[in-house]
């Protein structure tokens, strides 16, 4: 049998007998006690767990058997009630993943080596879910939608009167309830009438003034359905189903209705809820001036692999909308594409299914056009803004051919493509194991000075290429000790000195082990060997993970697996962690809700917060994942959990800065620290896009601080940029958008 508490799922293995000590009693009855006190919900459940040595206990709890006392004690119960006869005592035998954020932990220590853990559970029991609705048919009233069993269910009335569409379900939580989450379960009766399709969810404390927090679509199955939002708190939470998900007939139902009850903890940042996507968002980009985020599948929502159109949705953080749009004018399949976003901030993305395409996507008019073909069709290939606003691309053997993907170069003002045969793929091939299909993939590219691009990896060998003429290579040596890294991670954190880490990656592009190796390379001349420091290790081996700056220069990496395998979730991490470029060491996280592994992206917000999303995007794999959770860091919440006061950038003296120029940013209160970082792209573990500058005033005057940007283009590269000001505590601002021409 399955049951859900809270957050927590569990899977029963054994028998049931009852078991308690008066100590543990006594101190259940007073967290209960206390608990009853400030919370609104009207059980609490205990769980007691104690696990034997071969339980290990490192960064994480890994999987074991675990005896767990589930107590249900009514509030209202006395501390002076503690004796078992006022209590229901269950003991169970569980299956259960655990990691140390997940729960409180009280351990027991003797003078010997620890032989038992004191896991103490104190999960919000909600019993106190009630509903209404506009109509329902006699046998399936509203309350079967909040009974906890999915056997039952709520349906719009047929019988004697067709009610018609719309239709809308109130879920009363009892008192008012901090939230950021809804979830809706189909009928399970093997009948799909009444599926909720394009739907509103609402939230309120009283009743009668309303707030919209999600507008979106179900699709028709019997999934369960999880939508996020930012935390709110409310008592009623409204559903509205403006259609039914598969146009069989003016109805609704539903088997269960839920809500996902938010966190509090603060101390190393804050997962928000996760949010339904209407596909697998395999590729990414920012919107510059919105700060919407639009995300990209392939010729399907779920799989890939077609050809003439790409599913693409749009999410919107101001709103939590996500809107959908099929691209089909430029006729071509993105996924697995190069992509960069160029000095007007349009995304140009390459190859892939189609491999000889080119799509340009102009946030200015919100539209799609057709731009030439690539001379060299490819697919996995990487690509890089340069300093004078052209886009370089090699390799891609994915697709299109295998070998032969030799450098060639977009110009935006001409519109064409042009071969470079002095830039030869093979300097930069891996070793893989799969040849050439594999070898050219996924470059860790970086646009510099005088129109030169470093390649970083993800071959242990580096090179820069030149793209003047007929372009030209010169090997650049190797990353140290670092073995080939596939599917690795590089971030430009420090332009200015030219600094790059690199985490990451495995010698094969699958079925092989990840590395959780770190290096710092630091970039000069181009043409010149860099230097190369092999730094502390990440808490854990990664390939298929997702690396972002953050405004203050440390650097969030999130997801990926130990062993790379693409399209499955086995030995996914799940606990992100941040690197400090100051002290070179990691902290390691709280855990996200899914894994985020093959096809998996990540971005970094306006608001200084990070998107992630996806993985799978495999038709019937069962490890697609059309979602996404953003995390918000640290930074953003001061000592007791609350969000924290932001500064405000007032005013920029101009929001187009020539390279080398000088401007000033107007503050509302005094800042300590500055930085601008670029729009970022993701698909494939590839942002060559993002990179990060720190700004240093020249000037102060009040709250006005004036800057002078990089003279080299190639550290300042053209395009759209986030402006961040930090205040003492660390704390950063909205961004304000600028753009930097040459």
């Amino acid at each position: 049998m399955k049951s859900r508490l809270g957050n927590f799922t569990f899977d029963a293995l054994v028998g049931v007998y009852i078991s308690a000590a008066s100590e543990i009693y006594k101190l259940a009855i007073s967290l209960v006690y206390s608990a009853c006190e400030e919370s609104p919900v009207k059980h609490f459940i205990l769980g007691l767990a104690d696990i034997s040595l071969r339980l290990i206990l490192s960064s994480c709890l890994r999987e074991s058997a675990i005896g767990v006392y589930f107590v249900s004690i009514p509030c209202g119960t006395s501390p002076t009630e503690a004796s078992p006869p006022h209590w229901s005592l269950l003991l169970i035998s569980f299956s259960i993943r655990i990691t140390p954020n997940s729960l409180p932990i009280f351990e027991s220590i003797s003078t010997r080596i620890m032989k038992w853990l004191l896991l103490i559970l104190a999960l919000p029991w909600v019993t106190a879910l009630t509903a209404t609705a506009d109509s329902y048919e006699v046998g399936n009233e509203p309350a079967k939608a909040v009974d906890g069993n999915t056997s039952t269910f709520w349906h719009s009335e047929y019988s004697p009167t067709l009610v018609p569409l719309p239709h809308w379900a109130i879920i009363d939580i009892g008192a008012s309830t901090l939230i950021n989450g809804f979830t809706y379960l189909p009928r399970q009766d093997g009948n799909s009438n009444g599926n909720i399709g394009q739907h509103t969810i609402e939230v309120s404390l009283d009743k009668v003034t309303w707030t919209l927090v999600a507008n979106a679509t179900y699709d028709d199955d019997d999934s369960l359905k999880e939508t996020g939002f930012p935390s709110v708190q409310t008592r009623y939470i409204r559903i509205t189903g403006i259609t039914e998900a598969g146009n069989r007939g003016p109805w609704s139902s539903a088997a269960e209705f839920n809500i996902n009850l938010a966190p509090t903890s603060t101390t190393l940042g804050q997962w928000g809820p996760v949010i339904a996507f209407p596909l697998v968002p395999a590729g990414a980009f920012m919107l510059y001036g919105s700060g919407k985020i639009l995300t990209f599948s392939s010729y399907k929502t779920d799989n890939y692999g077609g050809t003439g159109l790409t599913f693409t949705a749009t999410y919107d953080p101001s709103t939590g909308i996500v809107s959908e749009k099929t691209v089909t004018n430029t006729q071509h399949d993105m996924f697995c594409p190069g992509m960069s976003l160029d000095a007007n901030g349009r995304a140009v993305i390459t190859g892939g299914d189609d491999a000889d395409k080119t799509s340009i996507y102009d946030p200015s008019t919100n539209s799609w056009i057709a731009g030439p073909g690539m001379k060299i069709a490819r697919g996995y290939q990487a690509s890089a803004t340069l300093s004078d606003g052209r886009i370089f691309t090699i390799g891609g053997s994915w697709s299109g051919g295998y070998g032969g993907k030799n450098g060639e170069i977009y110009d935006p003002t001409a519109n064409t493509w042009s071969l470079l045969p002095g830039c030869p793929v093979a300097p930069m091939l891996t070793n893989d194991s799969a040849g050439i299909f594999r070898q050219d993939n996924h470059g860790w590219l970086f646009g510099w000075k005088n129109g030169y691009v470093f390649q970083a990896g993800p071959s242990k060998a580096m090179n820069w290429y030149g793209t003047s003429g007929n372009g030209s290579q010169t090997a650049a040596g190797n990353r140290a000790s670092d073995t080939d890294s596939i599917n690795g991670n590089a971030v430009m954190y420090d332009a200015v000195n030219g600094k790059i880490a690199t985490f990451g990656g495995a010698p094969d592009y699958q079925e092989a082990y990840a590395t959780n190796n770190v290096h710092l390379i630091t970039i000069g001349t181009p043409g010149t060997t860099p230097t190369v420091s092999t730094l502390t290790s990440m808490s854990f081996a990664r390939a298929f993970a997702n690396a972002v700056v953050l405004p203050n220069g440390e650097i969030f990496v999130t997801g990926g697996q130990t062993y790379a395998v693409p399209f499955t979730d086995t030995n996914a991490i799940l606990t992100p962690e941040l690197w400090d470029p100051t002290t070179q060491t990691f902290t390691t996280l709280p855990p996200h809700t899914l894994p985020r592994n093959y096809h998996s992206v990540a971005l970094l917000m306006t608001d200084g917060r990070v998107f992630t999303g996806g993985g799978g995007l495999c038709g019937t794999c069962g490890t697609n994942h059309e979602d996404g959770q953003i995390y918000s860091p640290a930074y953003l919440f001061n000592s007791s959990g609350a969000l924290a006061t932001r500064p405000v950038i007032s005013s920029i003296n101009s929001t187009s800065i020539a390279v080398g120029g000088t401007f000033t940013v107007t503050t509302n209160t005094a800042v300590t620290s500055f930085s601008i970082i670029r729009f970022g792209s993701a698909t494939h573990t590839v942002d060559t896009d993002q990179r990060r500058i720190i700004l240093t005033p020249t000037a102060t005057s009040g709250t006005t601080y004036t800057f002078v940007l990089p003279s080299d283009a190639g550290v300042a590269l053209p395009g759209y940029w986030m402006v961040f000001v930090l205040n003492a505590a660390g704390v950063p601002s909205l961004a304000t958008t600028v753009k930097i021409t040459i």
